[in-house]
């Protein structure tokens, strides 16, 4: 039976609202085995938001939790919108994990208000490779369209969650529609044999995902290129399971 244009028509505009055949995503995957198996679909899904909040409320977390965002827009294709309340964010830093300044466009904006406002165009842009935004609160609201703008547009988004006060952290154990929720905190780099300061380690906590478990991992900072990758004595070593930190996080 021979359908009318009309319906097909129809059953196209509904498969779009329903968002049908945004469903079929491409990921980003780490590289790491580890954490790449934790995450459906191999990877970090491409088209989606993903929260980072650094470990606690202090400096060197928050900036350890920017240079992740750094590498996974890193590793995305064409420039990238970083949207930031506060000019502190240093770009010879990203440029070290992998972020060319010629690929960042940044936009300084006034509130949370703002930032998600400017987060949002940037996803519906579509030409874009990645768009982290730094804000304080994000609600269900607030990050279900910047998720529907993803999926749109195949763009990841980043949600940078910073704080000025230690009260405003609570806001990040509440529910969002991102795919995946992160905290990152800096331990102790490995020992060198001559003085100096070893590749830099992170606690990577992947507190949630969506269709998956929670799981802790030791990783060393991201390279040049945005990569991660796993210190050389769990990797080699004979206990490399058992140096893996996994199961629930809080």
């Amino acid at each position: 039976m021979r359908h009318e244009p009309a319906i097909e028509s129809l059953r196209a505009q509904i498969e779009k609202i329903e968002g049908r055949a945004r469903r079929v995503k491409s990921v980003l995957p780490f590289g790491i085995a580890d954490i790449d198996a934790r995450l459906p679909g191999g990877g970090l899904p491409l088209g989606a938001l993903h929260e980072i909040a650094g470990g606690g409320n202090g400096a060197v977390d928050g900036a350890a939790a920017a240079l992740f965002a750094a590498g996974i827009a890193t590793r995305t294709k064409g420039k990238v919108l970083w949207v930031i309340t506060r000019s502190d964010l240093f770009a010879p830093a990203l440029a070290q994990a992998g972020l060319a300044p010629d690929r960042v466009i940044y936009v300084e904006a006034g509130n949370d208000k703002t930032v998600l406002a400017c987060v949002e165009e940037g996803l519906r842009h579509g030409g874009l490779g990645a768009v982290v935004g730094e804000v304080a609160r994000l609600d269900m609201t607030a990050s279900r369209r910047l998720q529907l703008c993803a999926e749109g547009s195949g763009s990841i988004g980043l949600a940078l969650r910073r704080w000025r006060r230690q009260s405003e952290a609570v806001d990040f154990g509440q529910p969002t529609a991102a795919a995946t929720r992160w905290r990152v905190s800096v331990t102790p780099s490995a020992a060198l044999p001559v003085p100096g300061v070893g590749r830099h380690r992170w606690l990577l906590e992947l507190i949630r995902v969506r269709a998956g478990e929670s799981a802790d991992f030791e990783v060393e900072a991201c390279d040049g290129s945005g990569r991660l990758a796993v210190p050389a004595e769990l990797a080699h070593g004979p206990a490399s399971t058992a140096g893996w930190r996994r199961g629930a996080a809080g």
